[in-house]
Protein backbone atom coordinates (compact mmCIF):
# COMPACT_ATOMS: atom_id res chain seq x y z
CA UNK A 1 0.00 0.00 0.00
CA UNK A 2 1.18 3.76 -1.05
CA UNK A 3 0.49 7.58 0.99
CA UNK A 4 -0.62 9.58 -0.95
CA UNK A 5 -2.09 12.81 -0.76
CA UNK A 6 -5.16 13.11 1.40
CA UNK A 7 -8.51 14.51 -0.02
CA UNK A 8 -8.96 18.02 -0.07
CA UNK A 9 -10.61 19.30 2.88
CA UNK A 10 -13.61 21.32 3.19
CA UNK A 11 -12.67 24.93 4.31
CA UNK A 12 -14.87 26.34 7.32
CA UNK A 13 -17.07 29.37 6.20
CA UNK A 14 -19.84 31.49 7.49
CA UNK A 15 -23.38 31.32 6.41
CA UNK A 16 -22.67 27.39 5.22
CA UNK A 17 -25.64 25.23 6.04
CA UNK A 18 -24.50 22.47 8.43
CA UNK A 19 -24.29 18.84 6.59
CA UNK A 20 -23.34 15.17 8.27
CA UNK A 21 -22.53 13.05 5.37
CA UNK A 22 -23.75 9.41 5.11
CA UNK A 23 -21.78 6.76 3.30
CA UNK A 24 -23.81 4.12 1.88
CA UNK A 25 -22.59 0.07 2.13
CA UNK A 26 -23.07 -3.23 -0.23
CA UNK A 27 -25.68 -3.80 -2.07
CA UNK A 28 -25.77 -0.44 -3.71
CA UNK A 29 -24.34 -0.81 -6.96
CA UNK A 30 -27.34 -2.74 -8.73
CA UNK A 31 -29.08 -2.54 -11.95
CA UNK A 32 -30.71 0.68 -11.58
CA UNK A 33 -27.69 1.88 -10.33
CA UNK A 34 -25.84 0.98 -13.20
CA UNK A 35 -23.58 3.50 -15.16
CA UNK A 36 -23.31 5.86 -12.52
CA UNK A 37 -19.73 6.92 -12.65
CA UNK A 38 -20.68 7.70 -16.27
CA UNK A 39 -23.33 10.12 -15.10
CA UNK A 40 -21.72 11.54 -11.94
CA UNK A 41 -18.03 10.81 -11.80
CA UNK A 42 -16.64 13.51 -13.54
CA UNK A 43 -15.40 15.46 -9.48
CA UNK A 44 -13.27 12.20 -9.42
CA UNK A 45 -11.79 11.22 -12.64
CA UNK A 46 -7.86 11.32 -11.53
CA UNK A 47 -8.86 9.05 -9.09
CA UNK A 48 -11.06 6.68 -10.38
CA UNK A 49 -8.48 6.70 -13.22
CA UNK A 50 -5.81 5.92 -10.35
CA UNK A 51 -8.29 3.16 -9.48
CA UNK A 52 -8.57 1.80 -12.56
CA UNK A 53 -4.46 1.48 -13.14
CA UNK A 54 -4.35 -0.63 -9.60
CA UNK A 55 -6.84 -3.27 -11.50
CA UNK A 56 -5.26 -3.41 -14.78
CA UNK A 57 -2.17 -4.02 -13.53
CA UNK A 58 -3.90 -6.68 -11.22
CA UNK A 59 -5.59 -8.21 -13.99
CA UNK A 60 -9.25 -7.25 -12.74
CA UNK A 61 -11.89 -5.39 -14.89
CA UNK A 62 -11.66 -2.05 -14.48
CA UNK A 63 -14.53 0.04 -12.41
CA UNK A 64 -14.80 2.27 -15.94
CA UNK A 65 -14.98 -1.09 -17.52
CA UNK A 66 -17.71 -2.33 -15.23
CA UNK A 67 -19.62 0.51 -14.55
CA UNK A 68 -20.54 0.48 -18.83
CA UNK A 69 -20.97 -2.75 -18.91
CA UNK A 70 -24.58 -4.46 -18.58
CA UNK A 71 -25.15 -5.36 -15.25
CA UNK A 72 -24.66 -8.81 -14.27
CA UNK A 73 -25.31 -9.70 -10.57
CA UNK A 74 -22.87 -12.26 -10.64
CA UNK A 75 -19.98 -10.01 -12.12
CA UNK A 76 -21.22 -6.38 -10.59
CA UNK A 77 -22.34 -7.66 -6.86
CA UNK A 78 -19.16 -9.71 -5.70
CA UNK A 79 -17.26 -7.83 -2.68
CA UNK A 80 -14.05 -7.58 -5.36
CA UNK A 81 -16.34 -5.39 -7.79
CA UNK A 82 -19.15 -3.78 -5.65
CA UNK A 83 -17.01 -2.52 -2.87
CA UNK A 84 -14.63 -0.66 -5.05
CA UNK A 85 -17.48 0.94 -7.32
CA UNK A 86 -19.50 1.84 -4.62
CA UNK A 87 -16.38 3.74 -2.72
CA UNK A 88 -15.54 4.94 -6.75
CA UNK A 89 -19.66 7.24 -6.56
CA UNK A 90 -19.44 7.75 -2.94
CA UNK A 91 -15.82 9.49 -3.09
CA UNK A 92 -17.28 11.28 -6.59
CA UNK A 93 -20.56 12.65 -5.29
CA UNK A 94 -18.18 13.56 -1.64
CA UNK A 95 -16.16 15.79 -3.82
CA UNK A 96 -19.44 17.23 -5.90
CA UNK A 97 -20.68 18.97 -3.01
CA UNK A 98 -20.85 22.86 -3.46
CA UNK A 99 -18.33 24.06 -1.19
CA UNK A 100 -19.39 27.51 -0.59
CA UNK A 101 -22.84 26.25 0.84
CA UNK A 102 -22.28 23.44 2.89
CA UNK A 103 -19.44 23.00 5.65
CA UNK A 104 -19.74 19.23 6.23
CA UNK A 105 -19.40 18.80 9.97
CA UNK A 106 -19.26 14.49 10.52
CA UNK A 107 -19.28 11.64 8.32
CA UNK A 108 -20.89 8.39 8.85
CA UNK A 109 -21.98 5.31 7.12
CA UNK A 110 -23.42 2.17 6.91
CA UNK A 111 -21.05 -0.96 7.06
CA UNK A 112 -18.98 -0.95 4.27
CA UNK A 113 -19.42 2.98 4.47
CA UNK A 114 -17.74 3.03 7.09
CA UNK A 115 -14.08 2.67 5.37
CA UNK A 116 -15.62 5.17 2.46
CA UNK A 117 -16.07 7.47 5.36
CA UNK A 118 -12.71 7.07 6.76
CA UNK A 119 -11.34 8.13 3.42
CA UNK A 120 -13.94 11.04 3.19
CA UNK A 121 -12.85 12.28 6.83
CA UNK A 122 -8.94 12.29 6.08
CA UNK A 123 -8.38 9.22 8.21
CA UNK A 124 -6.94 7.14 5.21
CA UNK A 125 -5.86 8.72 2.39
CA UNK A 126 -7.50 7.71 -0.96
CA UNK A 127 -5.10 5.66 -1.92
CA UNK A 128 -5.22 3.58 0.92
CA UNK A 129 -9.07 3.61 1.68
CA UNK A 130 -9.06 1.70 -2.05
CA UNK A 131 -5.92 -0.84 -1.05
CA UNK A 132 -8.30 -1.42 2.38
CA UNK A 133 -12.17 -1.62 0.90
CA UNK A 134 -10.63 -3.92 -2.18
CA UNK A 135 -8.44 -6.01 0.50
CA UNK A 136 -11.79 -6.61 2.71
CA UNK A 137 -13.72 -7.09 -0.05
CA UNK A 138 -12.14 -9.91 -1.87
CA UNK A 139 -11.05 -11.80 1.51
CA UNK A 140 -13.26 -14.40 0.54
CA UNK A 141 -12.23 -15.40 -2.58
CA UNK A 142 -12.07 -18.99 -1.23
CA UNK A 143 -16.11 -18.99 -0.59
CA UNK A 144 -18.73 -16.44 0.94
CA UNK A 145 -18.43 -16.88 5.11
CA UNK A 146 -22.51 -17.61 6.02
CA UNK A 147 -24.63 -14.80 4.66
CA UNK A 148 -27.22 -12.22 5.73
CA UNK A 149 -31.35 -11.55 5.22
CA UNK A 150 -32.98 -8.42 6.29
CA UNK A 151 -36.48 -8.29 8.04
CA UNK A 152 -38.57 -5.16 9.16
CA UNK A 153 -39.60 -4.57 12.71
CA UNK A 154 -41.55 -1.73 12.04
CA UNK A 155 -45.55 -0.95 11.16
CA UNK A 156 -46.73 1.30 8.39
CA UNK A 157 -46.68 4.44 9.85
CA UNK A 158 -42.54 3.34 10.25
CA UNK A 159 -43.02 3.14 13.95
CA UNK A 160 -40.92 0.24 15.52
CA UNK A 161 -43.33 -2.71 16.43
CA UNK A 162 -41.89 -3.33 20.21
CA UNK A 163 -43.62 -6.73 19.90
CA UNK A 164 -42.48 -7.99 16.31
CA UNK A 165 -38.85 -6.33 17.79
CA UNK A 166 -38.80 -9.21 20.28
CA UNK A 167 -40.23 -11.93 18.09
CA UNK A 168 -37.52 -11.85 15.66
CA UNK A 169 -34.95 -11.07 18.22
CA UNK A 170 -36.50 -14.28 19.66
CA UNK A 171 -36.24 -16.12 16.41
CA UNK A 172 -32.36 -15.11 15.60
CA UNK A 173 -31.11 -16.11 18.99
CA UNK A 174 -32.96 -19.40 18.61
CA UNK A 175 -31.45 -19.92 15.41
CA UNK A 176 -27.95 -19.76 16.22
CA UNK A 177 -28.04 -16.91 13.95
CA UNK A 178 -26.54 -13.17 14.90
CA UNK A 179 -27.88 -9.31 14.63
CA UNK A 180 -25.12 -7.76 12.15
CA UNK A 181 -27.18 -4.30 11.43
CA UNK A 182 -29.57 -1.76 13.45
CA UNK A 183 -30.93 -0.76 10.06
CA UNK A 184 -33.72 1.82 11.13
CA UNK A 185 -36.92 -0.26 10.37
CA UNK A 186 -35.00 -3.15 9.57
CA UNK A 187 -32.86 -6.00 11.32
CA UNK A 188 -29.74 -6.97 9.30
CA UNK A 189 -29.23 -10.93 10.53
CA UNK A 190 -26.18 -12.77 9.74
CA UNK A 191 -25.22 -16.76 10.20
CA UNK A 192 -24.65 -19.86 8.50
CA UNK A 193 -26.32 -20.69 6.24
CA UNK A 194 -28.26 -23.73 7.71
CA UNK A 195 -29.37 -20.64 10.48
CA UNK A 196 -30.71 -18.21 8.07
CA UNK A 197 -32.43 -20.92 6.76
CA UNK A 198 -34.39 -21.51 9.07
CA UNK A 199 -35.73 -18.09 9.89
CA UNK A 200 -36.43 -18.22 6.40
CA UNK A 201 -39.08 -20.45 7.32
CA UNK A 202 -40.03 -19.30 10.80
CA UNK A 203 -40.29 -15.97 10.49
CA UNK A 204 -43.62 -14.32 9.16
CA UNK A 205 -44.32 -13.31 5.68
CA UNK A 206 -44.45 -9.76 5.78
CA UNK A 207 -44.51 -8.51 1.82
CA UNK A 208 -41.10 -9.47 0.47
CA UNK A 209 -39.53 -10.34 3.82
CA UNK A 210 -37.76 -11.97 4.59
CA UNK A 211 -35.29 -11.85 2.19
CA UNK A 212 -31.64 -13.39 1.65
CA UNK A 213 -29.05 -10.61 0.59
CA UNK A 214 -27.45 -11.83 -2.79
CA UNK A 215 -23.34 -12.45 -2.44
CA UNK A 216 -23.73 -10.95 1.11
CA UNK A 217 -21.53 -12.72 3.77
CA UNK A 218 -22.30 -12.89 7.23
CA UNK A 219 -20.30 -9.40 8.15
CA UNK A 220 -20.81 -7.94 11.31
CA UNK A 221 -20.95 -11.43 12.82
CA UNK A 222 -18.29 -13.63 15.26
CA UNK A 223 -18.13 -15.61 12.02
CA UNK A 224 -15.42 -13.39 10.28
CA UNK A 225 -13.13 -13.36 13.16
CA UNK A 226 -10.53 -15.18 10.85
CA UNK A 227 -11.61 -12.56 8.26
CA UNK A 228 -10.83 -9.87 10.98
CA UNK A 229 -7.29 -11.56 12.02
CA UNK A 230 -6.30 -11.56 8.55
CA UNK A 231 -6.79 -8.24 7.86
CA UNK A 232 -5.42 -7.04 11.07
CA UNK A 233 -2.15 -8.67 9.91
CA UNK A 234 -2.22 -7.44 6.45
CA UNK A 235 -3.52 -3.64 6.75
CA UNK A 236 -0.96 -1.55 8.80
CA UNK A 237 -2.19 1.16 11.36
CA UNK A 238 0.43 3.03 10.25
CA UNK A 239 -1.86 3.66 7.21
CA UNK A 240 -4.02 5.49 9.91
CA UNK A 241 -4.23 8.94 10.60
CA UNK A 242 -6.33 11.56 12.52
CA UNK A 243 -9.84 12.23 10.79
CA UNK A 244 -9.87 16.31 9.54
CA UNK A 245 -13.65 16.07 9.63
CA UNK A 246 -15.11 13.83 12.78
CA UNK A 247 -16.28 10.38 12.26
CA UNK A 248 -19.30 8.73 13.66
CA UNK A 249 -18.76 4.84 13.76
CA UNK A 250 -20.63 1.35 14.27
CA UNK A 251 -21.49 2.14 17.62
CA UNK A 252 -21.82 5.64 17.95
CA UNK A 253 -18.39 6.84 18.92
CA UNK A 254 -17.04 10.03 17.55
CA UNK A 255 -13.50 10.13 16.60
CA UNK A 256 -12.24 13.64 17.03
CA UNK A 257 -9.53 15.19 14.58
CA UNK A 258 -8.11 15.95 18.06
CA UNK A 259 -8.24 13.29 19.94
CA UNK A 260 -7.90 9.85 17.69
CA UNK A 261 -6.03 7.18 18.77
CA UNK A 262 -4.63 6.21 15.10
CA UNK A 263 -4.14 2.40 16.63
CA UNK A 264 -6.99 2.12 18.36
CA UNK A 265 -9.19 3.30 14.94
CA UNK A 266 -6.92 0.67 13.35
CA UNK A 267 -8.41 -1.78 15.84
CA UNK A 268 -11.44 -1.01 15.71
CA UNK A 269 -12.09 -0.86 11.63
CA UNK A 270 -10.54 -4.09 11.20
CA UNK A 271 -11.41 -5.79 14.55
CA UNK A 272 -14.98 -4.63 16.64
CA UNK A 273 -16.61 -2.94 13.19
CA UNK A 274 -15.99 -6.67 11.65
CA UNK A 275 -16.75 -9.74 13.69
CA UNK A 276 -19.82 -7.01 16.16
CA UNK A 277 -23.17 -6.05 15.43
CA UNK A 278 -22.58 -2.59 13.24
CA UNK A 279 -25.51 -0.38 15.14
CA UNK A 280 -26.07 2.23 11.78
CA UNK A 281 -29.27 3.56 14.04
CA UNK A 282 -27.32 4.65 16.75
CA UNK A 283 -24.79 6.44 14.41
CA UNK A 284 -27.22 8.38 12.92
CA UNK A 285 -28.53 9.51 16.42
CA UNK A 286 -25.24 10.66 17.48
CA UNK A 287 -24.41 12.38 14.56
CA UNK A 288 -27.88 13.67 14.76
CA UNK A 289 -27.83 14.82 18.66
CA UNK A 290 -24.33 15.81 18.82
CA UNK A 291 -24.07 17.71 15.70
CA UNK A 292 -27.60 19.37 15.16
CA UNK A 293 -26.91 19.41 11.07
CA UNK A 294 -29.35 21.59 9.14
CA UNK A 295 -29.01 18.56 6.59
CA UNK A 296 -28.23 15.16 6.06
CA UNK A 297 -26.67 14.53 3.04
CA UNK A 298 -27.26 10.79 1.47
CA UNK A 299 -23.99 10.11 -1.22
CA UNK A 300 -24.74 7.53 -4.01
CA UNK A 301 -25.30 5.42 -5.87
CA UNK A 302 -28.58 4.93 -5.25
CA UNK A 303 -31.07 5.76 -2.69
CA UNK A 304 -31.73 2.33 -0.58
CA UNK A 305 -30.40 3.61 2.97
CA UNK A 306 -33.17 6.49 2.57
CA UNK A 307 -36.23 4.96 3.98
CA UNK A 308 -33.84 3.28 6.90
CA UNK A 309 -32.83 6.89 7.95
CA UNK A 310 -36.35 8.44 7.75
CA UNK A 311 -37.42 5.81 10.36
CA UNK A 312 -34.19 6.57 12.16
CA UNK A 313 -35.46 10.14 12.07
CA UNK A 314 -38.98 8.78 13.56
CA UNK A 315 -37.19 6.57 16.05
CA UNK A 316 -35.97 9.90 17.78
CA UNK A 317 -38.70 12.03 16.93
CA UNK A 318 -36.05 14.38 15.11
CA UNK A 319 -37.56 18.10 14.00
CA UNK A 320 -41.48 16.32 14.87
CA UNK A 321 -41.20 13.49 12.19
CA UNK A 322 -43.26 10.78 14.22
CA UNK A 323 -44.52 8.84 10.98
CA UNK A 324 -43.72 7.86 7.54
CA UNK A 325 -46.26 10.32 6.22
CA UNK A 326 -45.13 13.24 8.23
CA UNK A 327 -41.34 12.22 6.94
CA UNK A 328 -42.74 12.34 2.94
CA UNK A 329 -44.41 15.62 3.56
CA UNK A 330 -41.18 17.32 5.33
CA UNK A 331 -39.27 15.66 2.50
CA UNK A 332 -41.99 17.38 -0.45
CA UNK A 333 -41.16 20.74 1.60
CA UNK A 334 -38.09 21.09 2.48
CA UNK A 335 -35.92 17.84 2.36
CA UNK A 336 -33.97 17.47 5.52
CA UNK A 337 -32.23 14.33 3.76
CA UNK A 338 -30.83 15.28 0.72
CA UNK A 339 -29.95 11.91 -1.90
CA UNK A 340 -27.48 12.58 -4.37
CA UNK A 341 -28.57 9.26 -6.22
CA UNK A 342 -32.00 11.09 -6.61
CA UNK A 343 -31.25 13.63 -9.19
CA UNK A 344 -33.80 16.13 -8.44
CA UNK A 345 -31.89 16.47 -4.68
CA UNK A 346 -28.20 15.87 -6.03
CA UNK A 347 -28.99 19.12 -7.47
CA UNK A 348 -29.43 20.88 -4.15
CA UNK A 349 -26.04 20.25 -3.39
CA UNK A 350 -23.85 20.01 -5.93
Amino acid sequence: MIKGKPLQRFKKVKNKERIVVICPGRGTYTRETSAYLEANGISAQSQIDWMDEQRKTAGLPTLTELDSAPFKAKIHMTGKNASPLIYACSLSDFLSIDQSKYEIVAITGNSMGWYIALALGGALTYENAYHLIHTMGSMMKGGIIGGQIIYPIVDQYWQVDEAKKEMVLFEVEKSGAHVSIFLGGYLVIGGKQDSLDSLLKSLPTDDKYPFQLPFHAAFHTPLLKSVSRNALGLISPTLFQKPSIPLVDGRGKIWSPFSTDTNMLHQYTLGDQVTNTYDFSTSVKVALKEFCPDKLVLLGPGNTLGGSIGQIMIQNNWLDVDSKNAFSKYQIKDPFLISMGMEAQRKLVC
